[in-house]
C-alpha cells in the first residue's frame, strides 16, 4: 500500500468513528459523544508508538510489506479480542474497586515519564533476541527461513513455526503491553463498557492503513512519541487527583489532549522543515 492509499483509507477510518460519534451524539447524548471522542483520539495517539515499534520489529527482521499486511491482519484480530477482554475484566474491577484507578493513575505517570526520557536509539533493540521469541523456540522450534505466507510448515515429519509466526506473537505481545497503558488511560475519560470498547474498535480498525501511511513518512513526526508520553502521563493525573475529589471535566481532558497531540505533529513539522533547510545549507557550503 502506497502512501497516498495509506492516507485516503486513514481519513475514512477516521470519517467512520466522527460518522458513529455523531450517532451517539443523537441517541446518547452529549456528554458520551465527547467520553467516545476522548476515548478515540486517546486510543489512535497511544497506538502511533506502538506501530512505531512494528516499524522497527518489521525492519529488523527484514520483513516485507506483503508479510506485514498478513501479519498486521491478524494482530488486529487479536487486538480486538484482547481489548474487549480488557475492557470488561477493567470495568468489572474499577466498578467493584474504584481506589484501582489512583494505582492506574500511578502506572501511567510511569509509562508516560520513562517513554519521555528514553533516549532516541534505545528503540535499536535486537528484537530477534526479544524473550518472547526465545520462548516460542523453546515450545516450537523455529525455521531459519520464511516459507511464503505461512506460520507453520512440516520437514521431515515434524512441526516447525516460521518467523513469521514468531513475529505475529511479538506483535501480541507488544499490544498486551500497550492495552495495559492504553485501557487505563481511557479509564480517565469514561468507564461506560460501551464507550470504552466501540472507542478502541474505531482506533484500531484503521491501524493498518495507518501503519503503512507511517511507514511512508515516517522521520516527519519524529515528536509524536513525546506528545503520547505527556498523554500518558496528563491521563495518569486525571486519575489520581480523584484521590483528592479534585476532576477535570471531561471535555477539558478532550481539549488537552487534543492540544499535545497537535502541538507535537506541528513541532515535529516545523523540526523536518528546519533540518532539510539545515542540509540544503550544508549542501550549498560545498557547491
Amino acid at each position: 500500500m502506497n502512501t497516498k492509499n495509506a492516507l485516503k483509507w486513514v481519513i475514512f477510518w477516521i470519517a467512520a468513528a466522527l460518522i458513529f460519534n455523531t450517532g451517539i451524539y443523537f441517541t446518547l447524548g452529549e456528554q458520551k459523544a465527547i467520553e467516545f471522542l476522548g476515548g478515540y483520539v486517546i486510543e489512535k495517539s497511544l497506538s502511533l508508538d506502538n506501530l512505531f515499534l512494528f516499524l522497527l520489529v518489521f525492519g529488523s527482521f527484514g520483513v516485507s510489506e506483503k508479510h506485514q499486511r498478513r501479519i498486521l491482519n491478524y494482530g488486529i484480530i487479536g487486538a480486538l479480542v484482547l481489548r474487549f477482554i480488557f475492557v470488561i475484566l477493567g470495568v468489572t474491577i474499577v466498578s467493584k474497586f474504584h481506589w484501582v484507578l489512583y494505582i492506574f493513575g500511578a502506572i501511567l505517570i510511569f509509562s508516560g515519564l520513562k517513554m519521555l526520557l528514553k533516549p532516541e536509539n534505545d528503540d535499536a533493540e535486537n528484537f530477534k533476541e526479544n524473550k518472547l521469541i526465545k520462548l516460542v523456540n523453546k515450545v516450537i522450534p523455529v525455521t531459519d527461513k520464511l516459507h511464503g505466507e505461512k506460520f507453520f510448515v512440516r520437514i521431515n515429519k515434524t512441526l516447525y513455526a516460521t518467523p513469521l509466526f514468531a513475529i505475529l506473537v511479538l506483535i501480541e505481545g507488544t499490544d498486551i503491553i500497550f492495552a495495559i497503558d492504553s485501557i487505563p488511560a481511557i479509564f480517565s475519560i469514561s468507564t461506560d463498557p460501551f464507550i470504552v470498547y466501540t472507542s478502541n474498535i474505531f482506533a484500531i480498525l484503521g491501524l493498518r492503513s495507518l501503519y503503512f501511511l507511517l511507514a511512508g513518512i515516517n522521520n516527519t513526526f519524529k515528536y509524536v512519541k513525546h506528545g503520547v508520553a505527556l498523554i500518558l502521563v496528563f491521563t495518569g493525573i486525571k486519575l489520581s487527583i480523584l484521590f483528592f475529589h479534585v476532576e477535570i471535566p471531561v471535555a477539558l481532558s478532550v481539549g488537552i489532549i487534543f492540544a499535545i497531540l497537535i502541538a507535537s505533529i506541528l513541532i515535529s513539522i516545523i523540526a523536518r522543515k528546519r533540518e532539510n533547510l539545515n542540509k540544503a545549507d550544508t549542501k550549498n557550503e560545498y557547491i
